[in-house]
């Protein structure tokens, strides 16, 4: 089968998963009519929520989160705190709590997760990052200094510390080893005695005084008891001002290019940067560090950063190769936007989407770059196509670029896509519209009885940029296919391409007369 000419002029077919170099048109603006009506559907519907229960940050968000401003900064360096310990002591059933969703994932198969996630938390109108750093394994060989390893990088990167033990088992060596990094780290350590469900287990807990990390705080992440005064310890713990997260630069938009190992990261940035800035070399795994590059593309400045490939089982990796991981993961967390590139001429694998789902979670706006178009032979082109279809079905919003490093093909339409992306990752649509939208859309496909009640959201806002999050007050909870309806709708109507968006509902009851 003769190869195809990537240097040569592209057939229409070529295309087809690869988006024109110039951008849609926006959606048309609102006349001074619309404005108003929006402005008084607003009003409206703020003076009907006085009926219901609101808390304190209920009210802060209706009076700040149709507010315009620039959200990068004060995501990016706020305290971070991050809760650590075994697997299986309840470290991601502890973060969904603080979190109040069920976001981090629960494993309870010991060493499978490794990701360090981060996720926005607030409590007492404080507001901080905390990371679910994932278990700590040491298997039956004994292999401490994986472990040993995999701790220190955790630490070293939190301001402060919830270091969570499993009340019911009483400390291990495991977390003895624990416990010696945590003091020479010199990080505020919160001790947290977890499934303690009742007052029969607080004996339990106080065994743990034994650790030397000072008292120990006893809860159920499970059921929330004991929580509220845990992170009230927690807050004093945490610094106002963190000496680790690092602020996003003004100026130069970041981009991480990530994928798995040998996929063409390192060409891609030696054929943007225009010289051999980086070692290519077929053999997987040439890249250790993450390589930062200052490029002009497109008449604007860009920091490239060439990363390490994400392998399959980060956890079963060791020296040099789990640092590389963990760098790279921390490179696509003070990204803006991630490049995912994927290996046209091969089929697509479980880690590819992984990769992908890794950045989504990561809160990061996103393109996919399908590489070594020019190694694909026209055989292969229609099962791409299918994978693309049944693989990426819930990612069908994100930008595709098909490009070759190795030639240039296509490597143009590169930054059309990082900034239609990039533009949705920072648009905020007022207060006004969207409940004018959320109103005609519900008017048009209420929400399906459940038990005889129909739940009915009451108001809405934009929370923050970066990327784009929404809260919905309801009366109810809104299934999760009825919002993933919303999120379909909202992508139709305001664009949104290229970026991860976030609903979230608080369902609140009318005040007790």
């Amino acid at each position: 089968m003769e190869q195809p000419d990537p240097t040569t002029t592209h057939a229409p077919d070529d295309d087809r998963t690869a988006p024109d170099a110039t951008a849609p048109e926006a959606p048309a603006a609102p006349d001074a009519t619309d404005d108003v009506d929006d402005a008084a559907r607003e009003r409206a519907l703020l003076a009907g929520l006085a009926e219901y229960e609101l808390g304190d940050e209920d009210l802060a968000l209706l009076h700040g989160g149709g507010a315009d401003g620039d959200d990068r900064e004060i995501a990016t360096t706020l305290p971070v705190l991050a809760v650590v310990g075994r697997p299986n002591v309840g470290k991601s059933t502890l973060v969904n709590r603080i979190i109040g969703r069920r976001e981090a994932v629960v494993e309870d198969n010991p060493g499978v997760t490794r990701d360090r996630v981060s996720y926005p938390a607030e409590w007492s109108g404080r507001r901080f990052t905390l990371v679910d750093t994932g278990g700590w394994e040491v298997d039956v060989a004994g292999i401490h200094k994986r472990v040993a390893q995999q701790a220190e990088v955790a630490i070293e990167l939190a301001d402060a510390v919830l270091f969570v033990v499993d009340a019911t088992v009483g400390s291990t060596d495991t977390d003895e080893q624990v416990v010696r990094l945590l003091r020479r780290s010199g990080k505020p350590v919160v001790l947290v005695a977890n499934k303690v469900d009742g007052p029969a287990v607080e004996a339990d807990a106080s065994a743990l005084w034994s650790l030397g990390l000072g008292q120990p705080h006893p809860i159920s992440a499970l059921h929330g008891r004991g929580t509220g005064d845990l992170l009230d310890a927690a807050m004093d713990a945490l610094p106002t001002v963190s000496a680790h997260a690092t602020p996003l630069p003004d100026g130069p938009r970041r981009v991480a290019l990530v994928g798995r190992p040998n996929v063409g990261k390192s060409s891609l940035l030696n054929k943007v940067v225009g010289s051999e800035r980086v070692v290519v070399d077929d053999v997987a795994g040439t890249t250790r560090d993450p390589v930062d590059e200052l490029v002009a593309l497109g008449g604007k400045p860009w920091v490239f950063v060439d990363t390490a490939g994400i392998r399959r089982r980060v956890h079963q990796t060791s020296g040099a190769d789990f640092y590389a991981s963990l760098r790279t993961q921390a490179a696509v967390e003070k990204a803006e936007v991630a490049v995912v590139l994927v290996d046209a001429s091969a089929p697509m694998t479980e880690q590819d989407i992984r990769i992908i789902q890794h950045v989504i979670d990561a809160g990061r706006a996103l393109v996919v770059a399908y590489n070594k178009w020019d190694l694909m032979d026209e055989d292969r082109r229609p099962f791409l196509e299918r994978e693309i279809e049944q693989q990426l079905v819930q990612v069908q919003w994100a930008p595709r670029v098909n490009v070759s490093a190795r030639t240039g093909w296509h490597t143009d339409r590169l930054v059309p896509a990082l900034e239609r992306s990039l533009a949705s990752w920072d648009t905020r649509i007022s207060t006004g519209r969207l409940n004018a939208f959320l109103g005609e859309l519900v008017s048009a496909h209420p929400h399906p009885l459940r038990g005889g009640k129909q739940p009915r959201i009451l108001f809405a806002t934009q929370a923050s940029t970066r990327p784009p999050r929404f809260v919905i007050f309801a009366t109810g909870f809104l299934e999760p296919t009825y919002r993933r309806f919303i999120e379909r709708r909202l992508r139709e109507t305001f664009g949104f391409e290229g970026t991860p968006i976030t609903i979230s509902v608080r369902v609140r009851e009318k005040r007790k007369r």
